[in-house]
């Protein structure tokens, strides 16, 4: 019995269902336009905000401190070392219109390394070249750097070739 019902329920709602399909059909085909071209919007420009130049934060460039030493790299790259590698405990790389002060490291392969964790920059100097990487981005900056004396041969001058010289 409860089948029947059932049955009967499912069949009284499919015929109101088919009834209601029908007639919106027709409803929507008597109003609908004839088919025209959709016409893509147009992107709304981006709204630039001009900010006033600010001269304070533009003028911040550090100047090439005095007595610094020019090493090239590839790339036309180049950036300006002040100090003694030989004996300062801390030397100053001017890049990218900055100074960094960058401590010494201690290394065990006789490479001379100054890093600075705050600024992320790390110059690693090896008799035939230096380079200078970033922390921040981990990227390499400048890559085969050459003082004007190591280009016509010299050695860098490294910690490792000062006690190579005298112990020879």
């Amino acid at each position: 019995m409860k089948k029947l019902m059932i049955a009967a329920v499912i069949g009284a709602l499919s015929t109101t269902m088919l009834s209601v399909a029908t007639d919106a059909v027709a409803q929507t085909a008597t109003t609908t336009k004839p088919a025209t071209k959709a016409v893509p919007k147009k992107p709304q420009p981006k709204r630039l905000i001009k900010r006033k130049p600010n001269p304070a934060k533009e003028a911040k460039v550090d100047p090439v401190p005095e007595g610094a030493e020019k090493w090239s790299c590839n790339e036309g790259l180049a950036f300006e070392l002040k100090g003694d590698m030989k004996r300062d405990q801390i030397v100053t790389v001017h890049w990218a219109n900055k100074n960094y002060n960058l401590p010494r490291e201690a290394t065990t392969t006789g490479a001379d390394r100054f890093h600075d964790a705050a600024t992320g920059m790390d110059l690693v100097v090896i008799p035939t070249k230096a380079m200078l990487f970033s922390d921040k981005d981990s990227s390499r900056l400048a890559d085969e750097c050459k003082t004007a004396a190591m280009i016509e041969g010299a050695p860098a001058p490294t910690q490792s070739n000062a006690i190579n010289k005298t112990s020879n």
